[in-house]
């Protein structure tokens, strides 16, 4: 498996430019292409996350996630590399007798991942001090717990490094919203001048409070209206959109995070949302292992599926 070198932060910082109508331009920064299996903005949240485990001394990482979170897999690679034990509490019961079937999971334990299947109830309280209290009473003080999503302090000052000098040249910033961590770190780095747009991939409008715990910097705004219907859902549309996008661009995107987002600027720069000339830098936040799981789910319904190259 690839070394993971935190020393190295900006690892293929690829720009592609796409011509949208009224002379925009659409750069997509390649942050998927930062490493394989601990990619895009995951790489960012997790690189201070386990600097800190290490400097504390702990010798396993515990986190939180669904069927097919990129930040299960990403943890459970990072652990892997950076020679450190993975615990994964997985959402959903019924999710142990289907490891082998799932590639996400089947992707973690690979890895070297322990997993702590729970219902979606007692789920729902893992941001509690019991809860987090109990946990490190079951698995011990050498237990470095890592959020959800990955997103906290250390998260968001990971994800600050990845807007650079060179990228002051833009006037709009876009990203995919999921805990709000990336969002946080991107606006934090922002320029003066720059407006930072996130398309949250799940329904609520609770990110606004999240992202202000992070940011006090008022340059940013967030777009609700492509979520899709929610977590995780996806429609024929955004899947036909994304294998067009794909074949004239040679850019894969998840369905889940990145995939919306740039479904969403080409239907705003459509509808006029855009001034003219404005010049967008959106982030590739990764998460293509994601899409395996989803061409599972379609392919047993005989929908379309994302056929990339």
């Amino acid at each position: 498996m690839e070394p993971l070198n935190f020393n190295n932060t900006h690892i293929e910082n690829q720009l592609v430019n796409i011509p949208l109508p009224n002379g925009i331009s659409l750069h997509i920064k390649r942050e998927d292409k930062n490493h394989h299996f601990v990619s895009g903005n995951k790489l960012r949240k997790l690189k201070y996350n386990i600097l800190q485990a290490q400097k504390e001394g702990k010798t396993q990482l515990l986190t939180f996630g669904g069927a097919y979170s990129n930040h299960i897999a990403a943890t459970a690679a990072a652990g892997q590399l950076m020679g450190l034990k993975t615990i994964g509490i997985i959402r959903g019961e019924e999710l142990l007798s289907k490891i082998d079937e799932n590639p996400t999971l089947s992707f973690a334990q690979k890895c070297g991942m322990d997993f702590q299947f729970i219902s979606r109830e007692n789920y729902r309280l893992k941001h509690t001090d019991e809860f987090l209290h109990q946990l490190k009473k079951d698995y011990g003080s050498d237990t470095y717990i890592v959020p959800e999503g990955g997103t906290n302090e250390f998260a968001v000052k990971g994800c600050e490094e990845i807007l650079t000098e060179q990228d002051s040249k833009f006037d709009v910033i876009c990203s995919a919203v999921g805990t709000g961590g990336t969002i946080s770190g991107l606006i934090n780095s922002s320029f003066a001048h720059q407006i930072v747009l996130g398309f949250p991939a799940l329904k609520g409008e609770f990110l606004s409070d999240v992202i202000k715990q992070y940011t006090s910097k008022t340059n940013w705004r967030l777009i609700h209206d492509y979520n899709f219907g929610g977590y995780a859902k996806v429609s024929d549309e955004l899947i036909s959109f994304l294998n067009k996008f794909n074949k004239k661009t040679g850019i894969s995107l998840d369905p889940i995070y990145t995939g919306k987002m740039i479904f969403a600027i080409f239907a705003l720069s459509n509808k006029n949302f855009f001034k003219p000339n404005t010049k967008i830098l959106a982030i590739h936040t990764g998460g293509l292992q994601g899409i395996q799981g989803i061409n599972q789910k379609r392919a047993k319904k005989n929908q379309e599926t994302l056929n990339y190259d």
